[in-house]
């Protein structure tokens, strides 16, 4: 027995030199020093509403007068109309294309049909033709999100829309087409907070513009934040949770349309539509990477001009202005999310 027991002390004693041998020869220096890492700013800030990969939705506007329609292109008069509703399809995908700390690159493609349903428009050629088909808009676009260091990114965004109320795709045509983009430089100060500013070619009135941009991203506590991309869109948000978010702001949208129209000097005139969209938005995890949208608010009318000519601003290049109603609207969407 005792044998045993002076066994079992040389064996703890081998052990632990063996265990100190060890420790001895571990080399540390042949790590990098960890301060020397570079790293790199991301694309979001604490609790930011997740960004939609692919998003399937419904919106429908209530009615509203369309008044001052003119007649025909050789005719001087004009007609008031009743729309009775607008319901719209609304559908996007944008795709990783590279997603690494070094560079976000994602392309993607949108569709916007909606369907206005006008009472009696006659003989009316502009009434008719709205209500008889669809004004639509459909596009791909492309993002950069380019991080230079831990502090400060680059933003790069291009897209490319073909617009019209198209009868049948024989109508489709290259006077339809409508080309944006978007360049930001910004600083994220803090995991809760990104600035940037920028310019812009944008449609979303309705009419072409080049103007500035400023990007802010700031999250104030575990509830409050915001979004905001001016003066494209601005949202407050409130986080109940990181699966339940509320937001409330305003959002404008729009692009020129291309219709054919015989008789008028080209054959066809653009449709110049801008909506701004006072509206509370409400997004809640469903399952997964799937999220359920749901939005209320007024449709405003920002433009609705009716131009002979591409890009047109002169009156003289005016077909007719139509003042729309101003109706309530909701929208609802499924949408799969980013991690």
């Amino acid at each position: 027995m005792r044998k045993l027991f002076f066994l079992g002390l040389l064996m703890l004693s081998i052990g632990a030199r063996a265990q100190e041998d060890t420790t001895e020869v571990f080399d540390y220096s042949k790590f990098g020093d960890a301060e020397g890492v570079k790293r790199y700013a991301t694309q979001k800030v604490l609790n930011q509403v997740p960004q939609r990969i692919l998003s399937i939705g419904y919106e429908y506007q209530g009615g509203f007068d369309m008044p001052g329609v003119k007649m025909g292109p050789m005719l001087p008069a004009f007609e008031d109309f009743r729309v009775q509703q607008v319901s719209a399809i609304k559908a996007q995908a944008n795709i990783p294309v590279i997603s690494t700390n070094k560079v976000i690159w994602q392309m993607g493609a949108n569709l916007w049909s909606s369907k206005f349903g006008i009472e009696n428009p006659g003989n009316n050629l502009f009434a008719s033709s709205l209500n008889n088909t669809s004004m639509t808009s459909a596009g791909i676009n492309s993002t950069v999100f380019k991080p230079l260091n831990e502090r400060n990114f680059l933003i790069v965004q291009a897209s490319a829309d073909m617009n019209g109320v198209f009868q049948n795709l024989s109508d489709v045509n290259a006077k339809g087409l409508t080309v944006s983009g978007t360049l930001i430089y910004g600083w994220k100060t803090s995991e809760k907070n990104m600035i940037g500013t920028g310019i812009s070619r944008t449609y979303r009135a309705g009419q072409i513009l080049h103007i500035p941009v400023l990007l802010w991203n700031k999250t104030f506590n575990d509830r409050w934040g915001m979004e905001l991309l001016l003066p494209a869109r601005g949202h407050l948000r409130y986080n109940f949770s990181t699966t339940n978010i509320l937001q409330m702001g305003f959002e404008l949208e729009g692009n020129q349309f291309w219709m054919n129209q015989p008789g008028s000097p080209n054959g066809a005139v653009f449709v110049q539509r801008g909506e701004m969209k006072p509206r509370i938005i409400w997004d809640r995890k469903i399952s997964g990477f799937f999220w359920l949208s749901a939005q209320a608010g007024l449709r405003y009318n920002w433009r609705f001009d009716v131009m002979n000519e591409y890009d047109a601003r002169k009156d003289t290049q005016r077909y007719f202005t139509s003042r729309l109603g101003n109706p309530f609207y909701f929208n609802i969407s499924i949408n799969f999310v980013s991690p």
